[in-house]
């Protein structure tokens, strides 16, 4: 048990939830990791978070970490709107929406893009690695053009980037990150939850057991004999999670546990985040190179949230009696009158 204290009086263990039963190496164990951490760091009140998911390995993240938190876990592809129901009704909850590329850009995206152009205060975090590792490796619409299933299907769609579709809707924070960059992550996630509205966070995370092309962006492969039928889906070989180290400005390449290598373009410290303009233009010449650009793209301080936008009540719905929300009979005939 860790003994130091955070701003509130709760120690890190305060911050975590029940055990992961995601595959050993899973990228999406190092984005619980780095919450716990940011979210200790921060001095979050556990009963004041609202942890949002929907479907997929992804989605079961809210369930290890803050387990004195709220959490619901909704159908797949709805989280957005979960998440702006919850965070409208009580404005003092902290709404943080933990989804997977599937979940949010492929059937959610229509949820995905709305969420974005309200600028909600929320924190949506994207683990995002290229596949639907919970029904057995089908490409997600983040999968780059070319990239080779476990059984040899050839990927020829273009990807959505959930980022650019972010900067292209008016989201007022947009960051994406490496699942095992903790030195990145964990600032990034600690401003992202500080942030007044929608914050988008893409987190690369490998799927250690069905992403297994060379030279994918998003994964690492499972290792299996190609000669052998693969009969078992549930043994799942042992992999160390992935960590890199490396300044800001420069490219790193990382080396995969199937010996494929990924590309990452940190920001110089001289980039600007309030060029929308420059940043689209930016991730998308990071893309001709086959690099993924990692660090804080976009952040525009003074767009209101969508609940100052629309003057919504600071005091939480539920609190609000009969009374309170049902107009009088006086206002009703004037209202009719006016009509008439």
């Amino acid at each position: 048990m860790s003994a130091t204290l955070n701003r509130i009086g709760l120690t890190r263990d305060a911050y975590k939830g029940a055990a992961t039963t995601l595959c050993a190496g899973c990228g999406h164990n190092s984005i619980t990791n780095h919450l716990i951490k940011a979210l200790y760091e921060l001095g979050i009140e556990p009963h004041l978070l609202a942890k949002m998911s929907g479907i997929g390995c992804s989605s079961k993240t809210p369930a290890y970490l803050v387990d004195q938190a709220h959490g619901f876990n909704g159908v797949h592809g709805r989280m957005a709107a979960l998440t702006t129901g919850a965070g409208l009704a009580n404005r003092k909850l902290i709404a943080l929406g933990i989804s997977g590329d599937g979940d949010t850009v492929s059937i959610g995206l229509g949820g995905f893009m709305h969420l974005m152009r309200r600028n909600l205060d929320c924190t949506y975090i994207i683990e995002d690695n290229g596949t639907y590792g919970l029904t057995k490796g089908q490409f997600s619409a983040t999968a780059d053009v070319g990239s080779v299933q476990k059984r040899g299907s050839v990927n020829t769609y273009q990807p959505i980037d959930p980022c650019a579709v972010a900067l292209t809707l008016g989201c007022s924070f947009v960051a994406r990150s490496f699942s095992g960059d903790g030195k990145q992550l964990v600032p990034l996630i600690k401003a992202a939850v500080a942030h007044r509205g929608m914050a988008l966070l893409d987190v690369i995370s490998p799927c250690v057991t069905f992403n297994d092309h060379d030279g994918s962006t998003k994964s690492y492969s499972w290792v299996k004999d190609h000669d052998e039928q693969i009969q078992d889906v549930t043994f799942i070989p042992f992999f160390e999670e992935i960590h890199v180290d490396y300044e800001p400005g420069t490219t790193k390449e990382v080396e995969l546990h199937d010996g494929s290598h990924l590309v990452l373009k940190k920001l110089a410290e001289d980039h600007d985040p309030t060029d929308r303009l420059g940043t689209m233009r930016m991730i998308e010449e990071a893309r001709a190179r086959n690099q993924l650009l990692t660090g804080l793209l976009y952040i525009d301080e003074s767009a209101q949230d969508f609940a100052t936008r629309e003057s919504m009540p600071t005091r939480p719905l539920r609190e609000f009696a009969e009374g309170d929300l049902r107009i009088s009979r006086e206002d009703f005939a004037t209202h009719m009158s006016e009509l008439a």
